[in-house]
């Protein structure tokens, strides 16, 4: 929604106050179409070359997601910390009972009972996949914890690919209003034996090339880049909780220890109250193990 009311803004006050300051709009509508073919050709054209079919295809589901927002709410962090402490708990109570688990993940009980986290095949991967590797002895925790910190790092540096994509065509898009000025200056000297009225238009026609460039750039694409950017990191802080919460059980900390870990280290505006997190976690054990 915030979204929505931005881009309303945004045309409101840059053409409103135009409009007010005595501007005639009947210029710009009359190149809008042509500058727009061109700038916005361009644009697509210069993307569709700097990018493989991967990173196309996640930039056209992020742009959605400006208008979404983070897929994961405060009730999602409460869940996965209930979920990670179900999991720590059997592991520590029945370390036979947890293969069940990450092993079949689709068919476990536990996972059953979040299915917003369930459906997240990342997520159940980061949480089996280290499960796991804390099963195999290592001799040292770090091994396991450098392991998950490079995998969390290469996850968030190709997440971010979409954003730094729309970043660099926010950056290409003033130039390539320039390229439709020029054109414009060039089709207005072609006219050079012209009253000064029709070369005025001819001019104004042309400015509306750099006008464009930079109003997209600056108006929308930049700020759709920075958006996708803060999204993107925002959802990354759901997988560093389980980075937080498994790193402390490899330390042999007590499930309770750990889950008040994770907590602790989730941002402040999504994290779970101590007193909602103890009710929660009173209830699951009562659910036998």
């Amino acid at each position: 929604m915030l979204g929505i009311i931005g881009i309303f803004v945004i045309f409101v006050m840059v053409f409103g106050g135009y409009i007010a300051a005595g501007g005639k709009i009947g210029i710009i509508m009359k190149s809008l179409p042509y500058e727009m073919a061109m700038i916005g050709g361009a644009a697509v054209g210069a993307f569709l070359i700097a990018n493989d079919s991967a990173v196309i295809r996640h930039t056209l589901q992020d742009l959605m997601r400006v208008f979404k927002g983070p897929r994961w709410a405060r009730a999602d962090y409460r869940d996965l910390l209930c979920l990670l402490f179900e999991l720590v708990r059997i592991a520590r109570q029945n370390p036979v009972a947890l293969e069940t688990h990450i092993d079949a993940p689709e068919a476990s009980d536990i996972f059953a009972r979040y299915p917003q986290i369930a459906g997240d095949g990342e997520a159940v991967a980061l949480i089996c996949d280290t499960l796991r590797s804390a099963g195999m002895n290592y001799d040292d925790p770090h091994q396991v914890e450098e392991v998950l910190d490079k995998r969390l790092e290469a996850r968030l540096h190709h997440g971010l690919h979409t954003a730094h994509a729309l970043q660099v065509v926010a950056d290409g898009l003033p130039a390539l209003g320039i390229v439709a000025a020029v054109l414009g200056v060039i089709k207005t000297m072609a006219s050079i034996d012209q009253p000064p009225e029709i070369l005025g238009g001819l001019i104004g026609g042309a400015l509306v090339g750099t006008f464009l460039g930079v109003f997209l750039s600056y108006g929308f694409v930049g700020p759709f880049a920075g958006r996708v950017k803060a999204i993107i990191e925002a959802d990354h802080q759901f997988y560093g909780l389980i980075r937080e919460v498994l790193v402390a059980n490899l330390y042999q900390h007590s499930p309770a220890v750990c889950i008040e870990v994770g907590r602790q280290n989730t941002p402040s505006h999504i994290r779970p109250s101590f007193p909602e997190l103890e009710t929660a976690l009173r209830d699951l054990k009562q659910v036998p193990a």
